[in-house]
């Protein structure tokens, strides 16, 4: 970049900070001021004497101590200095007086001060010569202030060079001789990876395109959760078309200097022209592309200069050909319209979490570096991490390692991944104590929900297992796994999922007659899916209208509370059908569990035995009214003391359903 390019304040760089310089002279200040203070003789404790008068002290014999510094001149008298302690009669020893003379004495009267007083008390100091003098009191100054100089030089030296450097592109270049990544290293996003393979096609023979008109997107961004394999993608387009990746974040362009930001963009662009055909890749780039003028205050000067020059540069008025930028956000809801306009990012590439079949080629490409068992089956697996993205599926598989690991074990189980996804959905399991009132509360609130699902089940979202060990905030939970991807729900389903929630509390008042705060989570997911059905997906009486404005993404700029958009006569009417429908399925629950009595009590007492039951062993006792299939580990014998038990159960600890449970609000 060309010094007319710069920013008019940054020309010759940032201006340097005068804090510290102003710092190191005041220090040096100092420092000189100390070493020319007087030292501290003490004349002021002490009676000053003419010499005369010490002269006759001395020839009375009264003085104690005398040190004497002659300074030897020209003529016939000499300058001397005269320091010493009288002796007064009857004095002690902490009351001597002390005295200092200065004055010219003849060399008779220097001799006969000298023979005056005894050789133990007398001492003389040899005279100080002019390069003693310069010795003594100015080379340390000079030395003191030659070091705070050298230390500034160095500070400054150091400051331009890096002020020099501080407008420089932060972008780290990945070199194509190193290995790359290629479409074989993504899975889980073929739709993704077609849209994508026109750049590689573009960035391989431009000329194919060009000669019929064509023009390549010059922007693509990449819209999707966290953890979807945006970044690798990225990765996977350069490493296919074998050109210069930059990679950079959106935050690195950022600075609290006015202007640095701007400079950093037209760097990074103008080191990628040199490179070209290369790939300029800006993750998180709603740091920097984020609506202009949003907020209350107003918007940032730094940021929104930024976000011009990035404007700018993608314009394409400088001919940037064979650049491609890639971006990468999960929130595209606040980028500002004109970086989406055509011509810019003129392309959006959505990568979404991965389905049933993504899910296993995910597994099967993070699954190359592990040590797997036979009896793992990646299709199982998919099967229950519904919900799960690229990143979270790689971390179960570490997981799983992780605990084979602890385990001895010579290879990943298909028990590590399952104990694995359990411990990333639902939290470790704990080992709390709870008395024999407690747990059989949680056991019959779990084979609630067990025996409800396990009769209203369509077979799309089958029992998983049902346990009683304690998760995170759960003192149990009965697991879900859907036999296929579900893509939407239907009114019948969201039914059955609240009246399955319903069960938990049903079943414990089966065994104890009284309600407890168990169901707490329960009963927030039934009437949070009720209110959906009602107010947005219109599946109640009052008809499909949706009912008040969601606004659940806070941004400044935006509304940031729901709107309610009718009047409190239907407000009354849509609480009283989201009354009706939980009401209605709790009835619905109660019956069920009432005409499987026994069915729910074996599941239960099952439960206080085993602590964990598969689908398998509900439904066969459901049918057959006992276990058909073994058990695998050995009964679980629980023998509390009283003196530690715990309470029944907290706010949050919440026999819920499983994972694959909730349905999504879209």
């Amino acid at each position: 970049m060309s010094q007319n390019d710069q920013p008019e304040d940054n020309k010759n760089g940032p201006r340097l900070n005068a804090k510290p310089v102003l710092v190191w002279l005041l220090l040096m200040a100092v420092i000189i001021a100390l070493f020319n203070i007087p030292g501290t003789d003490s004349r002021n404790a002490v009676q000053k004497l003419e010499v005369t008068q010490v002269l006759a002290y001395a020839q009375e014999k009264k003085i104690k101590n005398l040190t004497l510094q002659p300074n030897p001149t020209a003529g016939s008298e000499r300058w001397v200095h005269v320091t010493g302690e009288l002796e007064v009669a009857g004095a002690k020893e902490d009351e001597k007086s002390r005295f200092f003379a200065d004055g010219h004495l003849t060399e008779k009267e220097f001799e006969t001060l000298r023979a005056s007083v005894s050789r133990d008390a007398f001492k003389e100091v040899p005279a100080q010569t002019g390069w003693t003098m310069f010795l003594y009191n100015v080379l340390p100054t000079l030395l003191v202030s030659g070091v705070v100089l050298f230390m500034m030089f160095r500070f400054l030296k150091n400051a331009n060079r890096g002020a020099m450097q501080f407008a420089k592109s932060r972008a780290r270049l990945n070199s194509t001789d190193k290995e790359s990544t290629t479409f074989k290293d993504v899975a889980g996003c073929d739709e993704a990876k077609e849209e994508v393979k026109e750049i590689v096609d573009f960035l391989k023979d431009p000329k194919r395109f060009t000669k019929i008109g064509a023009s390549i997107p010059k922007g693509v961004l990449m819209v999707g959760p966290p953890g979807t394999g945006k970044t690798l993608l990225a990765r996977a387009v350069a490493g296919e078309a074998g050109v210069p990746f930059l990679s950079i974040s959106g935050s690195d362009f950022v600075e609290m200097f006015v202007g640095v930001g701007a400079a950093r963009v037209r760097d990074t662009f103008e080191q990628a022209r040199k490179l070209a055909p290369c790939i300029i890749f800006i993750d998180e780039i709603d740091a920097v592309g984020r609506q202009r003028g949003a907020g209350v205050g107003g918007g940032n000067d730094e940021r929104e200069q930024t976000l011009n020059s990035l404007l700018v540069e993608m314009d394409g008025f400088d001919g940037q050909a064979g650049v491609i930028v890639i971006g990468a956000t999960n929130r595209s809801d606040v980028l500002d319209s004109a970086l989406l306009r055509p011509g810019r990012f003129d392309r959006q590439v959505f990568v979404d979490l991965p389905d049933l079949r993504g899910r296993e080629a995910v597994l099967a490409v993070h699954a190359k570096r592990f040590q797997l068992a036979p009896s793992v089956d990646l299709q199982r697996v998919a099967r229950i991490t519904t919900g799960m993205s690229g990143a979270d599926l790689a971390n179960l598989l570490n997981e799983g390692a992780l605990h084979a690991g602890r385990r001895n074990r010579e290879k990943v189980e298909m028990s590590d991944i399952e104990e694995a996804r359990d411990k990333i959905a639902y939290g470790r399991e704990r080992k709390k104590v709870m008395d024999d009132s407690d747990l059989k509360n949680t056991a019959y609130h779990e084979a609630g929900h067990a025996v409800v699902q396990a009769l209203i089940d369509d077979g799309a979202l089958p029992l998983h297992k049902v346990t009683i060990i304690p998760r995170g905030r759960a003192l149990g939970m009965a697991m879900l796994m859907p036999t296929k991807e579900i893509l939407g729900y239907s009114r019948k389903r969201l039914l059955d999922y609240i009246c399955m929630a319903m069960a938990g509390r049903i079943g414990e008042k089966v065994i104890s007659g009284e309600i407890s705060n168990g169901a707490s989570s329960d009963i927030k997911q039934a009437t949070r899916f009720a209110r959906q059905m009602v107010c947005d997906w219109g599946m109640s009486d009052l008809g499909p209208i949706a009912f008040g404005e969601n606004s659940d993404t806070v941004f400044l700029g935006r509304e940031i509370s729901r709107t309610q958009n009718h009047s409190d006569a239907t407000a009354r009417r849509i609480d009283e059908a989201i009354s009706t429908i939980v009401q209605e399925q709790y009835v619905r629950a109660e019956k069920l569990i009432a005409e499987n009595a026994e069915a729910h009590r074996k599941i239960a007492e099952a439960l206080l035995q085993y602590e964990t039951l598969d689908g398998v062993h509900v439904m066969e006792i459901l049918k057959t009214g006992s276990i058909q299939t073994p058990i695998a580990g050995p009964a679980v014998v629980t023998a509390p003391t009283p003196e530690v038990a715990q309470p029944a159960a907290s706010p949050e600890a919440d026999a819920g359903p499983g994972l694959q449970s909730a349905p999504s609000p879209a």
